[in-house]
Parts: structure tokens; sequence; C-alpha cells
């Protein structure tokens, strides 16, 4: 399998799910559980940028990703989210969706569903704002403390534990 990029950090070993115009990682610092990316393959800053092929394989991979995410985790519901730009909080130049499973009970956000945006926001904030990193590997970030960078082993492991469900959702479709 040929390198992914989210940006200019290598990600491949995050991969879960891919197509030939998108990918799926999991999250260095998950806000919950499951908390996953959908990225397009093209390293392109901002949606209009993508074109229409990329953006309907995109939105595709964020309805296929989120049904497996939701049935993995045990969610009721996904939140999906786009920073698109700098002005609304996005900080790596690359297109990218947030998907976080949600549930009824148990959920980090559930007495006040709207908390998990700012959230997103602190978490996008804790980012080189250049969204730039001259290296190939897993991005560190020192913000937000209670959510503590997760290994590449540790991501690894979830990754090739979704990989697992998407196998099971293909033979089904058989």
């Amino acid at each position: 399998m040929s390198k992914l990029f989210f940006s200019t950090i290598e990600v491949t070993r995050q991969v879960f799910y891919r197509t030939p115009l998108s990918f799926a990682i999991v999250n260095l610092k998950p806000i919950v559980p499951g908390h996953v990316l959908v990225v397009p393959s093209r390293v392109v800053p901002r949606l209009t940028d993508l074109q229409t092929p990329e953006l309907a394989d995109l939105m595709t991979s964020i309805q296929t990703v989120g049904k497996v995410i939701e049935r993995a985790y045990g969610a009721d519901g996904l939140t999906i989210a786009c920073q698109d730009g700098k002005a609304a909080g996005q900080t790596v130049p690359h297109v990218h969706f947030h998907i976080l499973p949600r549930k009824l009970k148990g959920d980090r956000f559930a007495s006040n569903n709207d908390e998990v945006y700012p959230a997103l926001e602190r978490a996008e904030g804790s980012l080189p704002h250049d969204g730039l990193v001259e290296r190939s590997e897993p991005l560190k970030m020192d913000a937000d403390d209670d959510r503590k960078p997760r290994t590449l082993e540790e991501m690894e492991k979830e990754a090739e534990w979704l990989k697992g469900f998407f196998q099971s959702v293909n033979s089904d479709k058989a």
C-alpha cells in the first residue's frame, strides 16, 4: 500500500478504511472513544477545492464509516463535523471530517450536546497554527491534558480492529 498523508503527516498505519479517493484514520487524541477522521486522498485545504468525484466519494465514505463506527462503539447517533478554513477553526490544511459516536446515556456531552463543538475547536486549536509538520510521524500535541496522545501501536491496534467491521460489511453484501 502506498503511503497516505494527512497534510504532511504520514498516517498509513492509522488507516482502517480506504477508497481510491478517500480514507479514514483513527485519532491521535480522540474526544470520545471511536472519534475518527475521514479525509480525501488528495491534500487540499478547503472543501471547495475538491473536485465533484472527490466530494461524492468523501461523503459516501463518511456515510459508510459512520455506519460502522456507530455499530462498533454501540452508539445511538453521530456527530459529524468539518471545520472548513482557518476562521472556522481548521488548523491542518487538509479537508477532514470528524466522526464522533454519541450515546443517549453515558455520553461525555450528554448534559449539553453542543459542548462537543467547543471540544472539537480546542482539539483543532491545539495543533500547529500553520498546520505544517516537517516530519513524517504522528503529530504530538501538548494541549488538553485530559486527552493524552495515544501511541502509534495503540492507534494501529484500533485501526486493525475497525478493519474487521468493514470486512464483515463487505461479506454481508456478497
